[in-house]
């Protein structure tokens, strides 16, 4: 089925779930906003994602280390989703995924009732499962990946994640939704993997834009840890739990600190091992969406997309982040750290706010990357050295 062409004064609301595109489309909407209200649409907030407001009104906690959201963010926001009147408003965050029954049906009185138009963007469980570990790593969890997978595909689940399910379970999450806006007005868009642009297109479309209106905004490109910074960061986050460390501090050092440094100033190299899924979790997630896709048919929604791609596993060689670890990696979970990865997570942190009493121009000022890669590795050279028998 083709996108449908919302009428003038509709409030189109993308509902993620997370790892399905939101980033891109969040990051291309927050590019165009200026533009976008000269085509008469309003993307309202000012950021990429009203993350804030989204949190209030669902209930949830903030981030590891994040201000506890107030409900006059969410009030604020819906001010100024009323204010748009008679003109298109688009309102995406995948946090709206978490609301339960009574908060959906809150969410779409307060947005305007019989204008929303609930959009939920999909792609299978074989490629997000490795995603979201990462995403829950990045928010101060340290349990290694295959014993994750093996707590989430169990029946049933036991696993530390239980909100996992209550996003990623797409039938379920779309029923919830249909049963408070109506199956008529909620389209589920079925990400195309083979094309990358397919997501903005799908909502230039609905929302009455020209084709190629809508262009990816390339800071918010959102790459995937390699299986050894995945280590890194698992490890320090374990660190930091034993240690007993503050909440506070995780954000300021962690998140927007040592993992957000190490990802915008490292390039991988193509032959770093990546985080790969192994075939009988890749085998139960391409079944669980298979099934999924099924009983998303009857629902009787609006469809985009091949659907029944959704239970299809990958093709050989499709994604390199995806099939069997590496034998010499033992379990695949603790792979050896690159140390420029190191070097560029301790520099992240020292940017988040000094250390020591310095700050991060103090402590960095004539040691590049270089110099300090050779610091650490002479170092680790002495400790095995003293480390040696006689």
């Amino acid at each position: 089925m083709a996108a449908v062409l919302l009428e003038p004064g509709t409030r189109l609301l993308h509902i993620g779930p997370h790892k399905t595109g939101t980033t891109a489309i969040q990051g291309a909407l927050h590019l165009a906003r200026e533009r976008l209200a000269a085509k008469g649409v309003v993307y309202p907030g000012r950021g990429r994602q009203p993350l804030w407001p989204i949190l209030a009104v669902t209930g949830q906690p903030a981030l590891l280390g994040g201000p506890r959201p107030e409900i006059s963010y969410w009030d604020n926001l819906v001010r100024e989703v009323r204010a748009a009147g008679d003109r298109r408003v688009v309102l995406s965050s995948e946090f709206f995924a978490e609301a339960d029954d009574a908060t959906a049906r809150r969410v779409i009185a307060d947005l305007g009732g019989a204008r929303v138009h609930v959009v939920v963007t999909l792609r299978s469980l074989t490629r997000i499962l490795p995603s979201q570990w990462q995403q829950y790593l990045q928010n101060g969890f340290h349990f290694r990946y295959l014993e994750w997978l093996e707590g989430i595909l169990s029946e049933p689940p036991q696993t530390p994640t239980p909100g996992f399910w209550r996003r990623h379970r797409h039938d379920a999450l779309i029923t919830r939704w249909a049963a408070e806006n109506g199956p008529e007005n909620l389209t589920v868009i079925v990400l195309d993997e083979s094309d990358r642009l397919m997501l903005l297109r799908v909502f230039e479309s609905m929302l009455g834009l020209p084709a190629g209106f809508l262009v990816p905004e390339e800071r918010a490109v959102n790459r995937s840890l390699t299986a050894a910074e995945a280590e890194l960061v698992r490890l320090l986050n374990e660190e930091f739990s034993r240690r007993g460390w503050p909440h506070r501090d995780y954000a300021r050092f962690m998140r927007y600190g040592t993992v957000e440094h190490m990802k915008d100033a490292r390039m991988p190299s193509p032959d770093e091992p990546k985080i790969a899924t192994p075939a009988w979790a890749l085998a139960r997630a391409a079944e669980i969406s298979g099934e999924m896709a099924g009983r998303i048919e009857a629902l009787g929604v609006n469809i985009v997309g091949d659907i029944g791609s959704l239970g299809k596993l990958p093709a050989d060689g499709e994604d390199l982040a995806l099939g069997e670890p590496d034998p010499a990696a033992g379990d695949g979970s603790a792979p050896t750290v690159p140390v420029e990865a190191a070097v560029r997570a301790t520099i992240g942190a020292f940017m988040a706010g000094g250390a020591g009493g310095q700050t991060a121009e103090e402590i960095v000022r004539d040691l590049d990357t270089r110099r300090l890669a050779k610091v650490l590795a002479d170092r680790c050279r002495r400790r095995v050295r003293r480390a040696l028998p006689g």
